[in-house]
């Protein structure tokens, strides 16, 4: 691997040369078009010895290679992060394992990016999604965050080729790219997330997700403190829309949906036009459909039952084009809640990935 990227470095400096006449081109052809044995630069005599190589990434060529942000002058300041790149390894990603859930790590993308947001309490202007903070302890083994280390050690290639990337950014944006690639809205989003080393972080306390067998009130309560409303409530919980449960995890079990990797209002049409009834067996208080095959939780069901719920629950049954507007909206603010973004920098609006 050394010699491949003293190779390339090596390569980089012959076409570019080295300002300050530190070294010289190295080219001095023949008048045959053979290069002369005794023009070979001293960079390459070097690169050969491992010197080169030490040289090459002091002087920044091997930034490009390395996925690392020059550090050389000019070149430093018109480096410009490929965004672009990271979602296409994401998308890579996403459909790597045939074998796990129903084939797709997409929803469990979606559950991270939300989980590492929704801890944000408005009150004290704590949490969210600035710092990586599910990196540490004991945040990372809250039961809500339960399974999500596999999301984290999926990107973590991710982060190590495209190392100039936060995690805090890497997360939000791969929940992004998820819903996007399963068929859903295209998710306003905008970098400038920074990851907490381990002597700034300061342990949030557990309870700011929500419990899947709680009631309205326990819902309101969690999406109160992030400051949205009764619809931005009802649009984000259609993110249910995705996955399934696992008893190992959060102790329920099931889909919502029979199309659990794409992105649809088909939570909302289960919801309010199928049948539930609770589930008879040893585990926590959840609803199951005729069939036996899908799921609902108690706070879904809320859904239903409460009337300033019920109104939206209803209308994104029938008009997926708003629940995806109103989704869409609802995740970029929720992916951005206590992010100290500069001042003057305008909301997000990135504009959709390109082809």
């Amino acid at each position: 691997m050394l010699r491949h990227l003293a190779k390339r470095a090596a390569a980089a400096a012959v076409s570019s040369g080295v300002r300050g006449g530190v070294l010289s081109r190295g080219f001095a052809s023949e008048a045959g078009g053979k290069s002369s044995g005794s023009s070979i630069p001293l960079f390459l005599g070097l690169a050969g010895a491992g010197a080169g190589l030490y040289y090459a990434k002091e002087a920044g060529y091997l930034d490009s290679v390395l996925g690392m942000p020059p550090t050389n002058g000019s070149a430093a300041a018109s480096f410009k992060p490929d965004y672009d790149a990271v979602r296409r390894s994401v998308e890579d990603l996403m459909e790597s394992n045939e074998e796990y859930d129903d084939g797709s790590y997409g929803p469990l993308l979606v559950r991270l990016a939300w989980h590492t947001s929704g801890t944000y309490d408005s009150n004290t202007n704590t949490g969210g999604s600035n710092g990586a903070t599910m990196r540490f302890l004991p945040e990372a083994n809250w039961g809500a965050n339960a399974g999500l280390a596999v999301a984290r050690d999926l990107l973590e290639p991710v982060k190590q080729k495209f190392p100039w990337i936060s995690y805090s950014d890497l997360w939000t944006l791969a929940g992004a790219t998820a819903i996007e690639s399963m068929g859903g809205p295209h998710i306003p989003w905008r970098p400038g997330r920074s990851d907490y080393a381990p002597e700034q972080f300061v342990a949030l306390p557990d309870g700011r997700l929500p419990d899947g067998d709680k009631d309205a009130k326990h819902v309101r309560d969690i999406f109160y403190r992030m400051g949205f409303n009764d619809q931005e409530i009802v649009a984000l919980c259609g993110a249910h829309t995705l996955g399934r449960c696992h008893a190992d995890r959060s102790g329920f079990v099931g889909p919502w949906t029979n199309a659990p990797t794409t992105f649809s209002n088909l939570y909302f049409v289960e919801l309010t036009e199928n049948k539930w009834h609770k589930k008879k067996w040893n585990g926590p208080l959840q609803y199951e459909d005729k069939s036996g095959q899908l799921m609902m939780l108690n706070t879904d069901m809320w859904l239903l039952w409460d009337k300033k719920f019920k109104q939206f629950t209803q209308k994104y049954a029938k008009d997926e084009e708003a629940f995806f507007q109103d989704f869409a909206s609802a995740f970029s603010k929720l992916l951005e809640l206590g992010v100290p973004f500069p001042e003057g920098v305008a909301a997000a609006a990135s504009p959709k990935p390109s082809a």
